[in-house]
């Protein structure tokens, strides 16, 4: 991927900006007192009130995607503005990084390949840049995602979720799982980033669960993490419960994959999660009742 110079770059996040601004101005259109008119990531904007419930139930960091302006930057700082999917361009990834700074999201979360770019457009900013490694099948040797964490971190991340060797939990060697997440773990914290580990719960049997966060908390990870968003499921309530129970209180967990309402959201706090993941960003959607919505799964 070529290297944009600052003047393209410039450029470029000025003619997206027309763009975002229109946007904005068509998504700011008045909904009734007591419904949500989310689609797409906005409920940060839409619905402040109830979003805000979450962050007082005690989220660390909500998702949303692109076009979603918060009402305060309270939301905005638990924030990871995310963009996963495999064809986005460095339009977009560009585009993502102007919101994300100027709302003053916390992150924004990217594949690898545009960690240098929103590195680049962050760099005087106070967003952090996240990405993932070993994504999504985390089938690839510990020295290859320590490489990429390396990588990585020398691009501009600061933030690294990892996918565990599921294969070789399931093979029950469990010495191999360790030093898969402790090279990541070495690699991250030399480069002063955090790591979030993703044992894609919807493969695992109860028993797989709690050994997979143990080793997680064993090799210093900062959090557990559900799932990839690229699986079979997403998070559970009592998926995100034991592994609260397993970890204790000072690591971290992200409830990541299916977590579409309000309630969902609410329930994934409740039980221990720290941060919530959405695809493209949370898509919360509350009605009158509060109760339905439409979602992705990262």
């Amino acid at each position: 991927m070529a290297t944009l110079n600052a003047g393209q770059v410039n450029q470029l996040i000025e003619e997206i900006t027309r763009e975002v601004l229109l946007r904005l101005n068509q998504a700011q259109a008045p909904a009734g007192a007591n419904s949500c008119a989310c689609t797409d990531g906005h409920c940060v904007q839409n619905c402040a009130e109830k979003v805000q419930k979450v962050v007082q139930a005690g989220a660390a960091r909500l998702s949303a995607g692109l076009g979603a302006r918060p009402h305060s930057d309270d939301i905005a700082g638990m924030i990871d503005h995310t963009l996963l999917k495999p064809d986005a361009s460095q339009a977009e990834i560009a585009q993502l990084c102007y919101e994300a700074k100027t709302y003053h999201f916390a992150s924004v979360c990217i594949n690898p390949a545009h960690v240098k770019l929103a590195g680049q457009l962050l760099k005087d900013s106070d967003v952090k840049v996240c990405t993932v490694v070993g994504f999504p099948l985390g089938a690839t040797p510990a020295v290859v995602k320590a490489y990429e964490t390396q990588q990585a971190i020398r691009d501009g991340a600061t933030e690294i979720d990892m996918v565990i060797n599921i294969g070789a939990l399931k093979s029950q060697d469990y010495r191999a799982v360790l030093e898969d997440i402790a090279a990541v773990v070495r690699a991250a914290h030399a480069g002063n980033a955090l790591v979030k580990v993703i044992i894609e719960a919807a493969l695992l049997t109860n028993e797989e669960k709690v050994v997979a966060s143990q080793l997680a908390s064993t090799a210093g990870a900062d959090f557990v993490k559900t799932s990839t968003g690229f699986g079979p499921g997403g998070a559970t309530v009592a998926d995100v419960a034991l592994m609260r129970r397993v970890v204790g209180p000072d690591l971290g967990i992200k409830a990541a994959g299916g977590v579409r309402t309000f309630a969902d959201a609410q329930a994934m706090i409740e039980a221990g999660a720290t941060r919530i993941g959405a695809s493209a960003g949370i898509k919360i959607v509350s009605d009158r009742q509060g109760g339905r919505s439409s979602g992705g799964n990262y």
